[in-house]
This record gives structure tokens, C-alpha cells and sequence, in this order.
């Protein structure tokens, strides 16, 4: 694509996937400009810094937005729809309720702004390497306009229909994030109490048809207990998590594995730990189990391991 092709793209919410996202337009040759309630955040990042969602709409054809609550969500949908957005495309990339993302689609229709709706599978570690799934929803038009964008923030991207097709789809990923992610600390716990070194339990799982994505990219923070930077806050799972309980119910889908997962993640922002990686739910097992595996040399030995 010719720079005359490319779009101009306005950030908002320039913060761990916005600001990522910013940075691999920018070095793609993207025209980018960004906003963030914290202008720190924009100054540290790629983007040319704006002072207002107007300015962004101003400088704009292609709008991200990657914002962390619904109250946010609800602002920037009425101050871009103040801006006379016509013409232009806006795309939600947050995981949120998804009531919430079809008040800002119709309030943002009725100023001739076509929103997408259009979250992403991945952490802060996929957002920083370009290797996101952008799952988005919406008029297909958009989808076009938005797609070369796409390309350059992540690796694969799927129009997947009617708006708040998206966001469904995004429910049913992360309920499996929320799930494998105690899974995987609850493996952990289990392999030290039974005194295999936490090392060699991450190698051999990892390599047979027990593990997941989630094992692979957590489980390694677990053996090291290091969660800080995190890919994705605990605090934001939980956060998640009881957004698609709630979807769940509404739709009148069963989720006995996410119910017993969302009170773990409950007592892990209760215990402090929801600043830091999700894989800091290790914690949560306690240092018993961890300490009954002894020291290296009184951990059960695993043949054929190559630590």
C-alpha cells in the first residue's frame, strides 16, 4: 500500500495494547496520532500526541480505541460523536459488555461514524510483537477500510458478521484464558507438592498434549514467580471473567469450570496480586506446596528431562 493509500489512524487509549499498536503503525509509515486521559502515556509512545478525542476525529480516517471501562467507553462515544465524525471509522477493541459497545455503535451512527466492534485475542506480549487476532465485527465496508490496519497490528484478523459478533466471540476465548490460566497454576502447585522441579514439570508438559497456550506463555512466570511486567493484569481477567458470567447467563450457557475459577481470581485481587500477570494466581497455592518439594537435590528425579 502507497503512503497516499494508507489511512490516517488515531489512537485512544494509548496505553499496553494501544500504545503497541501505536508503535508498529508508526514504524509501518502510518500517519498516527494519539490521546489518552494520562499524557504521559501518549508522550512515551509512538503517536503523535493530541490533546482531545475532537482532535483525534479531526486527524483522523481510522479511530482505535482500546479503553478500559465502560464509563470510558460511554465518554469517548459522546465527545467523537460531538466532533462530526461522518465518514470516518471507529473500532473498539476492548473487552467490555457488550451493551455497552452497541450504545456507542448507535450513538456514533447517528453522527455518521461507522464503529467496528472488534477485540483482540493476545496479551501485552502478542500486542508488543504484532502477533495479535483481531476478531471484528460490524458493517463489512469498515472491516475493509480497517483491514490494512490489521494487518500491521496483528497477524491474523476475521470478519466475523454482525456487529457484537466480536465481543462474542472474545467470551468464549477468554473464558478459556480464565480457565487455563488456573489450570496452569493449579498443575504447578500440584507438580511441587509431589517434589518434581517446577522447571522440568514446565519442559515435559509443555511438549506433550496436556498443555496450552496459556501454559506455554504463564507457566514460565509461574516457575520463576516473576509477574511484573504483566502480559495481561489479573485484576483485568477478573475483570473479564464476570463480564462473560454474566453474558453467559443471559444467553443461558452453563459454565461450571468459569464459576469455580471466578472466586480464585476474586481472592487474588483480595490478596493484592491484581497488579501483577494473571499467572500470579500461582500464589494463591500457597508456599506449602511449594515448599514440601524440598530442595532441588530432594526432587524426584525425571528421566530422559534435559532441563
Amino acid at each position: 500500500m502507497s503512503a497516499a493509500d494508507r489511512p490516517r489512524v488515531g489512537v485512544i487509549g494509548v496505553g499496553v495494547m494501544g500504545g503497541a499498536m501505536a508503535g508498529h503503525l508508526a514504524a509501518a509509515g502510518f500517519e498516527v496520532c494519539g490521546y489518552d486521559v494520562d499524557a504521559a502515556k501518549v508522550e512515551a509512545s509512538a503517536a503523535n500526541p493530541v490533546e482531545s478525542v475532537a482532535e483525534v476525529a479531526a486527524r483522523s480516517d481510522v479511530v482505535l480505541m482500546s479503553l478500559p471501562s465502560v464509563s470510558a467507553l460511554d465518554t469517548v462515544a459522546a465527545e467523537l460523536a460531538a466532533a462530526e465524525p461522518a465518514g470516518r471509522v471507529a473500532v473498539e477493541m476492548g473487552t467490555l459488555p457488550l451493551e455497552a459497545k452497541q450504545r456507542a455503535h448507535d450513538r456514533l451512527a447517528a453522527a455518521g461514524c461507522d464503529l467496528l466492534d472488534a477485540p483482540v485475542s493476545g496479551t501485552g506480549l502478542q500486542a508488543a510483537d504484532a502477533t495479535l487476532v483481531i476478531y471484528s465485527s460490524g458493517s463489512r465496508a469498515g472491516y475493509e477500510r480497517a483491514r490494512p490496519i490489521f494487518e500491521v497490528i496483528g497477524r491474523r484478523s476475521y470478519h466475523l458478521g454482525a456487529f457484537g459478533n466480536g465481543s462474542r466471540m472474545k467470551f468464549v476465548a477468554n473464558l478459556l484464558v480464565a480457565v487455563h490460566t488456573l489450570a496452569a497454576a493449579e498443575a504447578h502447585a500440584l507438580g511441587a507438592a509431589a517434589g518434581l522441579d517446577p522447571q522440568v514439570t514446565q519442559e515435559v508438559i509443555s511438549a506433550g498434549v496436556g498443555t496450552s497456550s496459556m501454559f506455554d506463555i504463564r507457566g514460565p512466570m509461574m516457575v520463576a514467580d516473576s509477574f511484573d511486567p504483566p502480559s495481561a493484569r489479573l485484576a483485568i481477567i477478573h475483570k473479564d471473567a464476570g463480564i462473560i458470567s454474566d453474558f453467559a447467563r443471559a444467553v443461558g450457557a452453563e459454565t461450571p469450570l468459569l464459576d469455580a475459577a471466578l472466586p480464585m481470581y476474586r481472592r487474588g485481587v483480595e490478596a493484592d496480586l491484581g497488579h501483577l500477570d494473571a499467572a500470579a494466581l500461582r500464589r494463591l497455592f500457597g508456599a506449602a506446596a511449594a515448599e514440601s518439594a524440598g530442595t532441588p537435590a530432594d526432587r524426584i528425579p525425571t528421566e530422559g528431562a534435559n532441563p
